[in-house]
Formats: structure tokens, C-alpha cells, sequence
């Protein structure tokens, strides 16, 4: 059984997200810093809560800071929010992000409606590891206001059609990104669940 770790912001429920890990043969835990040693095979950074307080609660609530914690490539999940941190700054808060991606995040035209909330299908783009058995074509389910633009857009695996391109799914080495939550996406939502603690094993 491979173990695994989610970093609560202290913003919202995660239930549905350890529920899904548990159903997939994962042991979770639950963590707000990086200070206990990192006996875990993968984290999770989950899609609740807002841009500044969950970069306050990574960066301020923490001695060891997150790229040392996650030097030795264990892979990341980051999940709505969880992968827009991964970027260097977002038009929802004044924080930095964590700089792994080059790029930023921006608010949707505000022509359409906001929050985006509801099923949408995956344009598969490029192969990953996360999206094998997920054909193209497959329906999402996305809650989100904001979407990602890395300055190299080679790390979109797969993005959506909501009036613009969202890019919906990034790979960058250890690092996976979904703009879309996998643990309410049912049965391909499970699948990329299963394809990230697959490499969580490695």
C-alpha cells in the first residue's frame, strides 16, 4: 500500500479527496507543514480554499521550506488551486507562488460566467503518465474562477473548451496539475487518481 500525504490550507473539507486516495489503496495523512520527515511516497495540494492564505499557510507555518521538501522528486499532485500555486503568481492574490512552473494565473473573461462550475471533456494533447486509459474525449467535473498560462506551453497535456482554452491538465517532471478535481470526476477522475499513486509507487 502506498502512503501518501495532503496538505490542508485549513480553508475547507478534503474528505471527498482522502476518500478517493483510500478507495484507491492509499494510506493518507493529513498534514499542515513540511517539519516531520517526509516518509511519504506522493502529496497531494488540494483544490480549497484562496491563492494568499494557502501560500501564508505553506511558506509561514513551516520551517522546511517546500522545495525541500519535495527535492528528492517525489511526485505532487496539485489539484485547482493546488496547481495554480505551483505557478509564480496569480491576478487572485499578491502572494508569490512557489515558482516551480514559469508563468501565471489569470481570471477568467469576465464575459463569461464565474466560477466555471460543471462537467466539462479533456482535449488530450500529448501522452502522460497521469491521462493513460483516460481517452480523449472524457468529462471532468471543474469548480474554478481562474486558469493557468505557463510561459512553455509543451507542459499542457490536455485542456478544455469553456468559450476560451483552459489548460486542464500540466506535467513538469515529478510535478502533475489538474485544473479540474479528479476526486469528483468519478470514474476518470479515479483513473488519474490511480495513474498518480502508480508513479507515487515507482
Amino acid at each position: 500500500m502506498v502512503k501518501v500525504a495532503i496538505f490542508d490550507y485549513g480553508a475547507g473539507n478534503i474528505f471527498s479527496l482522502k476518500t478517493s486516495l483510500e478507495k484507491n489503496d492509499a494510506e493518507v495523512d493529513v498534514i499542515t507543514s513540511f517539519d516531520k520527515a517526509n516518509n511519504y511516497s506522493g502529496l497531494l495540494l488540494p483544490g480549497v480554499g484562496n491563492f494568499d492564505p494557502a501560500i501564508k499557510s505553506i511558506r509561514d507555518y513551516s520551517k522546511t521550506d517546500f522545495a525541500d521538501y519535495v527535492s528528492d522528486k517525489k511526485p505532487v499532485l496539485g489539484i485547482c488551486l493546488g496547481m495554480e500555486m505551483f505557478f509564480e503568481k496569480s491576478e487572485e492574490g499578491k502572494e508569490k507562488g512557489l515558482g516551480v512552473i514559469d508563468g501565471e494565473v489569470v481570471l477568467l473573461p469576465h464575459e463569461m460566467k464565474i466560477p466555471h462550475m460543471g462537467w466539462n471533456n479533456l482535449n488530450i494533447k500529448k501522452q502522460s503518465k497521469i491521462v493513460e486509459g483516460v481517452k480523449d474525449g472524457s468529462w471532468v467535473y471543474f469548480v474554478h474562477s481562474y486558469r493557468v498560462k505557463p510561459k512553455n506551453t509543451d507542459l499542457i497535456v490536455a485542456d478544455s473548451d469553456y468559450g476560451i482554452t483552459v489548460p486542464a491538465i500540466i506535467e513538469y517532471g515529478n510535478f502533475f496539475g489538474t485544473q479540474f478535481h479528479p476526486e469528483k470526476s468519478g470514474k476518470i477522475g479515479s483513473i488519474m487518481i490511480r495513474n498518480f499513486l502508480r508513479e507515487c509507487k515507482k
